[in-house]
């Protein structure tokens, strides 16, 4: 099945919109092709279908074949006939604001300023991992790999492609062994398996082989295609897409080195609390070396959302990365401080700096150590209520973190980056996997997971968002949920499978209306009955509301009724107790939580809550806060979620207020 069109997109296909256009196609299960000029693509490969160079106004045609073959046709159609479509101002995947996973939590800082104190051998990059360290400098600036050059003889080419796909295999290989050790970390694991999924990218290793067969030697044809990826990526205008160019470049370093037969410069002499310097560290090679070692880390290149970020961010080492030509300054440093919350560097600092930066991390490292002692803490009132203290995350990777901290439980997990971080809408299979996890990491301890809460302001690939002028208070959460059902239900079997393997719950957002809940639990019901039908193993699970909107609080004791928890959401509620938006830096003073308002609204809800016998918590960020903690526990919760960074000093706040009642 086949329809032609003439694209109206602004600008035709360029990387944005091709992008777009590629995670609306991969929301499909058919096989589509775009076609121009006779030539067709894959319009599920946004490096294919961007070298394909659609531009505005020429003729293309959309081939589909498959089970939903016309409802893929209608939709790319309808998508290329949309003149904003390429508009740059066009809204792309993001994590919400404060709400957001560990990828969004560092800002960039402001390109090559000076540092904030001043030294004249200071220099400042992207603040991706917090945290500060000062100690020895590490380089580590491997050579460069440049190709033989040399053109291969016909019947070089078949024995050269041989050649690149064992050493393709011999890196995957080397990858598995990686993924099969127990010393790998959860977050690492998941890490390496991706860059193994890119070395076994067709995308790759088929512009590779062509470059063979067109008489480039293997060396160089690997160095020309992950260039070629790696600068497609570059240009698309998402920071996670961005941040894969690394990944690509790495993958085909390791590739290249195989061929050469040569090893990687180790990291493994790095001395104990050194600080590692590097243009670029692939995140493989980041991944396999002595993290405990490392005091910190400075690149040239990366950003707060690339692997080395992350990396970083979950084994707690103070990263300043995306440093760019300045990183060159640092090849010949003795020593180095670096400040990961600010993205400072200093370079061979004086004395001051270095008692200034010493008091800092022994003040650091005082405090984590006080904090330990809570881990295992449960607080617990005179009457025998216990406070949860549990941990909000976004995925799998965040597990251990919250597990190190002491969390009791997830009180918060945001299904959105599941859904944004791939390409297409995830299967059933795939989020009964990933909820099953979950729950197994931390039983007994319950797990609150909510459902999609996604809208125009972060549109996914799969579901079309109508243009809004606002955004927040339109299409959005439960409210586009239960008008697809379609996606809705597939995550609902997805958490009522996940519910055999721990202590499962689920909770709506941005409801407003008890009819919202009643359509819910018809459709929970509804998938209970399929599941049976089919002989699927599930358990029931309890449900819960989020109250974020006006509208909750003030019809809380009739929620109440017909739910098992609340949640409080701070800092929706927030925004839309004061109408004011939370992203809106000239009222940005009105986005107080210990405003009166907000206050009476968090008390109602309680008060409402506690009433009706059903626990009531906190997700927002105000649950980390320890000025507000002995408030929120008085009026009657009795569990509070937050960043796993918070979970020991909420712990510590906890049990003095219990001592001293």
């Amino acid at each position: 099945m086949e329809r032609s069109t003439i694209v109206r997109v602004h600008e035709g296909l360029h990387a944005r919109p091709a992008t777009r256009f590629v995670k609306l196609a991969k929301g499909f299960e058919s096989d589509v092709e775009l076609v121009k000029d006779g030539k067709a693509v894959s319009a599920k490969s946004s490096v294919k279908l961007m070298l394909l160079a659609v531009k505005e106004n020429q003729e293309v045609t959309v081939r589909a074949n498959g089970a939903d073959a016309i409802e893929a046709i209608e939709a790319l159609i309808g998508y290329l006939e949309n003149p904003k479509a390429g508009l740059d101002d066009e809204a792309g995947p993001q994590s919400p604001a404060n709400d957001a996973g560990p990828e969004a939590a560092v800002a960039p800082a402001a390109e090559s300023a000076p540092a904030a104190s001043g030294e004249a051998n200071g220099l400042r990059g992207v603040a991706a991992s917090e945290g500060v360290a000062i100690g020895p400098a590490f380089a580590h600036f491997p050579p460069d790999i440049t190709g033989q050059g040399r053109t291969l003889q016909a019947e070089e080419i078949a024995g050269e492609i041989d050649r690149f796909r064992a050493a393709v295999a011999a890196v995957q290989a080397r990858m598995d062994r990686a993924l099969a050790q127990d010393s790998l970390s959860a977050g690492d694991r998941g890490i390496v398996a991706a860059l193994r999924d890119i070395a076994a990218d067709d995308s790759l290793t088929g512009e590779a082989e062509k470059a063979i067969k067109g008489g480039n030697d293997a060396v160089s044809a690997v160095i020309t295609a992950a260039s070629a990826i790696a600068a497609d990526f570059s240009a698309v205008d998402d920071h996670y897409l961005n941040a894969r160019a690394d990944d690509v470049h790495a993958v085909g370093r390791q590739i290249c080195l195989v061929l050469l037969g040569q090893d990687d410069v180790s990291l493994e002499n790095i001395p104990q609390g050194a600080i590692l310097i590097a243009d670029d560290i692939g995140a493989w090679d980041l991944a396999r070396a002595p993290l405990k070692r490392i005091g910190g880390v400075i690149c040239g290149h990366g950003g707060a959302t690339s692997h080395i970020a992350i990396i970083a961010r979950s084994h707690g080492i103070p990263a300043v990365l995306g440093l760019g030509d300045q990183i060159n300054a640092l090849r010949t440093a003795h020593d180095v401080a670096l400040d990961g919350n600010t993205g400072h560097v200093i370079i061979d600092p004086d004395e001051a700096t270095r008692a200034d930066f010493a008091g800092r991390v022994e003040a650091a490292a005082n405090e984590r150590a006080g904090l330990t002692a809570f881990k295992t803490v449960t607080p617990k009132r005179a009457d025998g209520r216990v406070i949860e203290v549990a941990a909000n995350i976004g995925s799998l990777e965040e597990i251990e973190a919250a597990q190190e901290a002491g969390a009791m439980g997830v009180g918060l997990f945001r299904t959105e980056l599941l859904f944004m971080r791939h390409m297409h809408l995830p299967s059933e299979d795939m989020q009964a996997e990933t909820y099953m996890a979950l729950a197994k990491a931390f039983e007994p301890y319950p797990v609150i997971v909510r459902t999609l809460d996604i809208g125009g302001d972060k549109p996914i690939a799969g579901i079309e968002f109508p243009d809004e002028e606002n955004p927040f208070l339109g299409w959005r959460g439960i409210r586009m949920c239960l008008d697809r059902p379609d996606i809705f239900k597939r995550q609902l079997r997805a958490l009522l499978r996940a519910a055999v393997h721990g202590n499962i719950k689920v909770m709506l957002p941005m409801v407003s209306d008890i009819s919202e809940v009643t359509r819910t639990r018809a459709l929970v019901d509804e998938c209970a009955a399929e599941l049976k039908a089919e002989g699927v193993p599930h358990a029931t699970f309890d449900l819960g509301v989020m109250i974020e909107t006006p509208a909750a609080v003030l019809i809380a004791p009739a929620l109440a009724k017909e739910v098992a928890f609340f949640s409080i959401g701070t800092n929706d509620l927030t925004q839309y107790i004061m109408a004011a938006d939370r992203l809106n830096p000239t009222v940005a003073k009105l986005n107080d939580v210990t405003n009166p308002a907000v206050m009476s609204a968090i008390e109602l809800t309680a008060k409402a809550g506690v009433a009706a016998g059903i626990m009531v918590g906190m997700c927002g960020e105000a649950a980390g806060r320890p000025d507000l903690i002995p408030v929120f526990v008085k009026m009657g919760l009795t569990e509070l979620s937050m960043s796993p960074a918070s979970i020991q000093r909420a712990k510590k706040t906890i049990t003095a207020m219990i001592a001293g009642e």
